[in-house]
């Protein structure tokens, strides 16, 4: 791409966080007002999202597998151990 482009599509994207920031610091007093109109607190949180959700879920059912894991080394290693035991025992 040539180089015109590229400073080209650098500026679109920093001139885009500015509209971004500028749009959501004007609307901030009109957010306000509706949520005191609406009856919502700003120290509630808000309801997770779908998303938020499904993050959740995909945590806990990796820390679940990591905590199933370590009981399945665990135990694979003392048959391990048991088994090294016995050879040795048989053997002398």
């Amino acid at each position: 791409m040539s180089k015109h482009f590229e400073d080209a599509r650098y500026y679109l994207g920093r001139a885009a966080e500015h509209a971004k920031a500028g749009v959501k610091e004007e609307l901030e007093p009109v957010e306000g007002r509706v949520k005191e109109l609406v009856g919502i607190d700003d120290d509630e949180e808000p309801e997770p999202s779908r998303l938020d959700r499904l993050q959740a879920d995909l945590k806990e059912l990796e820390e679940r597998a990591e905590g199933e894991a370590r009981e399945a080394v665990a135990s694979a290693r003392e048959r391990v151990t048991e088994y090294r035991g016995r050879d040795a025992a048989t053997s002398k």
